[in-house]
């Protein structure tokens, strides 16, 4: 009698949206999802060669530490593979949070909603730019 094959599907869904991907986080990440997040997202970059990854934290209600550096380690990964990462829909609440606990998150444009987020990713990148959010005004 053979073993069962263990499902193989992402925990966190990864869409593609043309050389996009989409990634909307609801909840709590524990340490094996987000560590399974991080090698799903670098795999599917890799494999349908995307230029950008947005990160929806819009059903995020806490960050911690942890997710903050999950979050920039993504995109540290992200930027090897030659994807650029927006984090879109940060509740007031959350950037207060991140700033409390001195999170700045490198390299990590924001923007206000995936719209918008999907938008700035439209543009062309500009290297060393020094303001990386996106207000969407």
């Amino acid at each position: 009698m053979t073993a069962p094959v263990p499902d193989r599907s992402p925990a966190v869904p990864v869409l593609a949206l043309g050389k996009t991907l989409l990634v909307s986080l609801q909840g709590e990440l524990h340490d094996s999802l987000a560590e399974q997040l991080q090698n799903d997202i670098a795999q599917r970059i890799a494999d349908s060669k995307a230029t950008g990854v947005v990160i929806d934290i819009s059903g995020v209600e806490i960050v911690d530490s942890f997710l903050g550096r999950v979050l920039a380690e993504i995109t540290a990964g992200a930027g090897l593979l030659a994807a650029r990462t927006v984090l879109a829909g940060m509740r007031p609440a959350v950037a207060i949070t991140l700033v409390e606990l001195g999170l700045t998150l490198p390299g990590l444009a924001t923007a206000l909603d995936v719209e918008r987020a999907l938008e700035l990713l439209a543009r062309p990148s500009t290297p060393g730019a020094s303001d990386r959010r996106e207000r969407g005004t």
